[in-house]
């Protein structure tokens, strides 16, 4: 199937206001009957009408309709065949979807959205889906790139995940060893809180087995107490200052963010995403894709270090911007470790462990509560990273703080992840209007790493059901890379809770495919004060969505992250077809 190919005048007199120009697309295309003019419409006229669709709203008012139309890049009517095609005119597209199924358009509430490590540097791991490794596999990437460094400079390896090899052990500072002896050696584990390294960034780094932990981290050993070359969350800071790093010009630093952010927004849209929540990143250059009609979803930029403390001094709340680039809540602020890692901070320790290890705290409560304080008084909605019951707490202690000392009406911290929870959190959650942002795809991609919690634990972890019970409108962050972004192969593990090894952890965490759908969209528009302009097919909103060639609904449940991605529409115009 072909796209449509229009002259650019008759693409805006089809768009409108240059929204195609932004989203880098035509309307709706192939797979249905389409017919398109340039000519002048009536006032009354729509740009574009889909109908005889399984449309799914999320909208309670009326959660199913036959079609909608949209003018102006939003929807202004969503209803019944016949009522919806009063609205075509002579210039009016039309897109007859064959009862193919439309829903709104997906957002991922915590997205490490850097594309430029995807297109430049050296992946030993399966970004996007379950695929295993081998040790040697990564020996000889990374040997490759040794071969094209200069001595003395870092070889890194991303996307590493330990649970995903067919060695079936960890990674260790032998491997490599082999990979070079001269040069300094990185692989990084996805999940972003543990790297590993060989001898010589050991060495360079000064480090020895005699050498202490550091506050908020580990140096690990093996069985006779030598370094192992894993380093978990602060300890890792030691190797900020060895070593060389390949050098860029400014001009070269920005070409790569802009390639990487145009790089991973046709990713984006490939998988159904309409809007993102960036955990930072270039915003200049994200400025630039989006000038260059490259950005092809929307994004709540979620500032930090230099942009935030600019924000603060300059008098920038969350919510400033437009509908493509606004400012959101923070980005993370670190409070512990990960889940995926098993460092993240529990109130016990870890299944298994000798010693007992309980995961690693890495923000004191004083600093904490100075830093939460400081920007929920700048109108910034706060978000802080917490994985543990433990760092739950101590996230939900100083919001609590600073809301005495400072009252705000419907502030909405934000917690990402907040995996690991319990009656007591649940409670002080609602309270505080909390708006979690919880793993995604982790039921599907990470049972492998499930029995290091226990059954027990994973009764309280990613506890969509219980949150949805509770009235907490929790949405879905898949903290990419640390977890995979596909936003149907989130739905598939909510649903079922059941991993690709075939394991189910947790079912009492079930919810309904309706559930999942509005966790990946209308709470996804509420997490960043959107929901008034997305996250549902409504008169009003944005035209964002996106075709299935399945329903969720009715397709078989472990089948729901195969159904394929016909199109992904952003504010009327194509971003994505297949």
């Amino acid at each position: 199937m072909k796209k449509n190919r229009h002259s650019r005048r008759e693409f805006l007199t089809l768009s409108g206001a240059g929204l195609a120009a932004i989203a880098g697309g035509t309307y709706l295309g192939a797979r249905g009957s389409l017919e398109a003019q340039s000519v002048e419409r009536k006032p009354q006229d729509a740009e574009l009408v889909v109908f005889n669709a399984k449309v799914y709203t999320v909208d309670s008012r009326a959660p199913k309709a036959e079609a909608f139309a949209v003018k102006a890049g939003r929807f202004v009517a969503v209803g019944a065949n016949q009522d919806v095609k009063a609205l075509i005119g002579k210039g009016t597209q039309t897109f007859d979807a064959k009862q193919m199924t439309v829903v709104p358009g997906f957002i991922d509430c915590h997205n490490h959205a850097g594309g430029n490590t995807l297109l430049y540097e050296v992946i030993v791991g399966n970004p996007y889906v379950v695929e295993f490794v081998t040790i040697a596999s990564i020996v000889d990437k990374l040997r490759a790139r040794a071969g094209e460094t200069p001595a003395g400079t870092w070889v890194d390896g991303y996307f590493f995940d330990d649970t995903k090899v067919k060695d079936n052990r960890q990674l260790n500072v032998h491997d490599l060893d082999q990979v070079s002896r001269r040069d300094p050696v990185a692989v990084h584990h996805r999940g972003g809180h543990t790297s590993y390294y060989n001898r010589k960034a050991l060495e360079m780094a000064g480090l020895n087995k005699n050498t202490p932990n550091p506050p908020g981290g580990t140096f690990d050993r093996d069985a006779s107490g030598e370094l192992n070359g894993r380093v978990t969350d602060r300890a890792r800071s030691v190797f900020a200052k060895i070593g060389n790093h390949q050098s860029f010009t400014e001009q070269q630093e920005l070409e790569r963010d802009r390639d990487g952010l145009a790089y991973i927004s046709k990713q984006f849209v490939r998988y159904g995403l309409t809007s993102v929540h960036h955990e930072g990143g270039n915003l200049f250059a994200l400025q630039q894709v989006r000038a260059r009609a490259e950005l092809l979803h929307r994004v709540s930029y979620e500032a930090s270090d230099s942009v935030l403390e600019a924000m603060i001094s300059s008098g920038i709340a969350s919510g400033f911007g437009d509908e493509w680039i606004r400012f959101g809540a923070t980005s993370e602020h670190t409070v512990d470790g990960s889940f995926s890692e098993r460092t993240m901070a529990l109130s016990k320790p870890y299944e298994g462990t000798h010693p007992p290890n309980s995961g690693n705290v890495t923000e004191t409560q004083d600093d904490l509560n100075a830093w939460i304080e400081r920007v929920h008084r700048a109108a910034i909605q706060v978000n802080c990273h917490a994985n543990g019951d433990v760092a739950i707490d101590m996230v939900l202690t100083a919001f609590e703080r600073a809301q005495r000392l400072f009252p705000r009406a419907d502030a909405r911290p934000k917690i990402t992840h907040c995996t690991l929870i319990n009656d007591s959190l649940l409670r002080r959650i609602k309270a505080a209007g909390a708006v979690p942002a919880v793993f995604t795809t982790y039921a599907y991609y990470n049972p492998d790493k499930f029995h290091f919690y226990g059954e027990e634990r994973m009764k309280w972890s990613m506890a969509y059901r219980s949150f949805l019970d509770a009235g907490i409108p929790a949405a879905a962050g898949s903290d990419f890379s640390p977890g995979p972004f596909a936003p149907l192969m989130g739905m598939q593990g909510m649903v079922t809770r059941r991993g690709w090894n075939g394991e189910t952890w947790g079912a009492n965490q079930r919810i309904s495919v309706a559930e999942a759908l509005q966790v990946n969209t209308i709470h996804g528009a509420y997490n960043s004060h959107e929901e008034a302009i997305k996250g549902s097919i409504s008169a009003g909103k944005l035209a964002d969505f996106v075709v299935l060639a399945d329903d969720p609904h009715t397709v078989e449940q472990e089948k729901i992250k195969d159904i394929e991605i016909v199109r992904t529409v952003v504010g009327g115009a194509t971003a994505y077809q297949a």
